[in-house]
C-alpha cells in the first residue's frame, strides 16, 4: 500500500512540478479550509487523507459533504490503514463511486511468492529455503521484508540461508505482538511455541511476563476506549501511547470483548503476584498463563 502510494504521489509530482498543491489531512476542519483554497498556477490539488473511515468525526463530516467532494477536479486519496466498520454509509458510497484498491495481508504461498518477485527485482535467485528463512525471520510485514531484501542483494550476489541468519536478526527477540495475537487468537500451540522460542534466545520470564501484562492493558484500555465510541485520533491522544502500538492493539481489540480482557488482565495480575512471591516458576508462569487465557 505504502509502494502504490508513492507511486501516486511520484506520478503527480512528475506532471505538477511545483508541489504546492499536495496536502496531507487528518482532521476535517484543516481538510475544508485546504479544499476551499484556490490552486495555484491552475494546478489540481491532491488530497491525501489517513484512515478517514476510521475516524468518526472526520468521516461523518465527510459524508454530509461526500455530493460536493465527488464533482471536484482535483484528486482525493484516501489512505486506510487502521480496521474501520466496513456497514457505513460513506465506505458503501466510496466502493460504487471511487476507484479503490484493497492490499491483503499476504500469508502462505502468496507470502513466499512475493518474496521471490522481490529479489527477482535485483536479478537474484533464491532458494525455497532462503524464502523460508525470511518468513520465519520477518513474518508479513512486507515494508521490512523490502528493506532486507535490499540489504540482502547489496551484501553478495549468491544468497544462502547462512547469509540470511547473518545479516537479519530475527523478530522473535522483540515481537510480542504475534505472540498476544496467538493468544487472542485461541492458539494455544502457536502461543506457545512462540514464547519457548524467546526463551530460547536469552529473553527473561520476567521480561517476557512484563511485556504481556503492558499490552493486555493497553488492549484493556483502548477497547475501553473503542465502546465508548471515541474516534481513532482521540484513543491515540488519550492513551499516550506510540501511534505505531495503538495501530497494532487497536486491530487486536476485535478478537475480544472488554469483560473478557477484564478477567485476563485479572489472571496476569495472579499469576505476577504468585511469581514474585515464589509459589510458581517463572518459566512455568508463562505456560499457566497461556493455558488458563
Amino acid at each position: 500500500m505504502k509502494e502504490k502510494m508513492k507511486e501516486i504521489v511520484e506520478q503527480y509530482e512528475k506532471i505538477h512540478k511545483t508541489g504546492l498543491n499536495l496536502k496531507y489531512f487528518s482532521d476535517f476542519n484543516d481538510f475544508d479550509d485546504g479544499f476551499k483554497q484556490s490552486s495555484m498556477f491552475k494546478e489540481k490539488k491532491l488530497i491525501i487523507i489517513n484512515n478517514l473511515l476510521s475516524n468518526t468525526d472526520f468521516r461523518d463530516k465527510f459524508s454530509d459533504k461526500l455530493n460536493d467532494l465527488l464533482k471536484t477536479d482535483d484528486i482525493i486519496l484516501i489512505y486506510q490503514e487502521a480496521d474501520f466498520n466496513k456497514n457505513t454509509s460513506l465506505y458503501k458510497a466510496l466502493k460504487k463511486k471511487a476507484k479503490t484498491q484493497e492490499f491483503e495481508v499476504l500469508e502462505g504461498q502468496r507470502l513466499k511468492s512475493w518474496i521471490t518477485k522481490e529479489f527477482k527485482k535485483y536479478d537474484r535467485e533464491v532458494s525455497a529455503d532462503v524464502v523460508q528463512e525470511l518468513v520465519n525471520s520477518i513474518g508479513n510485514d512486507l515494508w521490512a521484508m523490502s528493506n532486507e531484501i535490499k540489504k540482502l542483494v547489496s551484501y553478495k550476489k549468491n544468497i544462502k540461508i547462512e547469509d540470511v541468519k547473518l545479516l537479519i536478526r530475527s523478530k522473535v527477540e522483540t515481537d510480542i505482538f504475534k505472540t498476544i495475537d496467538a493468544i487472542a487468537s485461541k492458539n494455544k500451540k502457536q502461543a506457545l511455541e512462540l514464547i519457548h522460542k524467546h526463551l530460547e534466545k536469552g529473553d527473561s520470564p520476567l521480561y517476557l511476563f512484563s511485556m504481556i501484562n503492558y499490552q493486555f492493558r493497553n488492549l484493556l484500555i483502548i477497547k475501553d476506549l473503542i465502546d465508548k465510541c471515541k474516534p481513532y485520533n482521540i484513543i491515540i491522544k488519550k492513551t499516550g501511547l506510540h501511534p505505531f502500538v495503538v495501530k497494532k492493539t487497536y486491530s487486536q481489540c476485535i478478537k475480544f470483548d472488554l469483560q473478557e480482557l477484564k478477567k485476563i488482565y485479572q489472571k496476569i495480575f495472579q499469576i505476577d503476584l504468585d511469581m514474585k512471591t515464589g509459589k510458581v516458576d517463572q518459566a512455568t508462569a508463562l505456560d499457566l498463563l497461556v493455558a488458563e487465557i
